[in-house]
Parts: structure tokens; C-alpha cells; sequence
């Protein structure tokens, strides 16, 4: 590789189908309890030195990903998952270091014929 080179790098953390259990959705079945709700997020990081000593002081610590979910779900009913992913989405881009978030919600049990259904937002920081 020539040491001359530069390169422009892009850092992610990345969540996949973190499963939570919700109060969410408008249909009556919906209403009447707790159902799955799968949660994917990805985070595009500000540029930083890469870790040297292996600490996880050096990098963000992604654990408050499954912890502000969690708490977010538990916090009320919420009967789109547009607003549980835009509230998730605030905490996201709230958090120092992150440029930008992919938040995906699905519900898997809604429909018989169906995987999941489900709802994306992407955002990015601008300025």
C-alpha cells in the first residue's frame, strides 16, 4: 500500500432486529397488550483516531443502544411506529459523536402472511 495515500473512512454501529416487548399499533388487538417489535438501528460515528489500547474509552460504547430502546418501549403506548422511530431517532442523533441513523422498526406478528411490517427512517446531521 503506498503511505502516501489518504482515505476518508466511515465508522458504524450497527443493531440488528433487537427484539422488545411494546405497547404499539392502532388495531384493537394491538391495544389489548404487549406484542414483539423487532428494532434495527445503525449509527454513522464522527471521524476519530482509530482505538490504540483496546479500551473502550476510545470508542462509543454502544451498549446504551439496547438500554435506551428498552426504555423507550416501556415508557408508553405509542400507536405508530413512525413516532416510536422518530422518538428513538432524537435519542440517536442526541448522542455525542453520531452524524447519523438508520431506525427500523418492524412488528412480526401482525399479519398471518407476512414476515413483519415495518417502518425506516435515515437521517443525517447537516452543517
Amino acid at each position: 500500500m503506498n503511505a502516501s495515500a489518504q482515505f476518508e473512512e466511515t465508522r458504524r454501529i450497527i443493531l440488528r432486529r433487537y427484539e422488545v416487548s411494546a405497547r404499539i399499533g392502532i388495531h384493537d388487538f394491538e391495544q389489548a397488550g404487549p406484542q414483539r417489535l423487532w428494532v434495527s438501528v445503525e449509527l454513522w460515528l464522527a471521524p476519530r483516531p482509530a482505538p490504540r489500547g483496546d479500551e473502550i474509552g476510545e470508542v462509543l460504547d454502544y451498549d446504551f443502544l439496547r438500554e435506551e430502546i428498552a426504555r423507550l418501549a416501556a415508557s408508553r403506548h405509542f400507536n405508530l411506529q413512525e413516532t416510536f422511530a422518530e422518538a428513538l431517532m432524537e435519542l440517536c442523533l442526541g448522542r455525542e459523536g453520531v452524524t447519523g441513523a438508520l431506525v427500523r422498526t418492524e412488528k412480526p406478528d401482525v399479519y398471518p402472511d407476512t414476515e413483519a411490517v415495518g417502518f425506516e427512517l435515515t437521517r443525517f446531521k447537516v452543517g
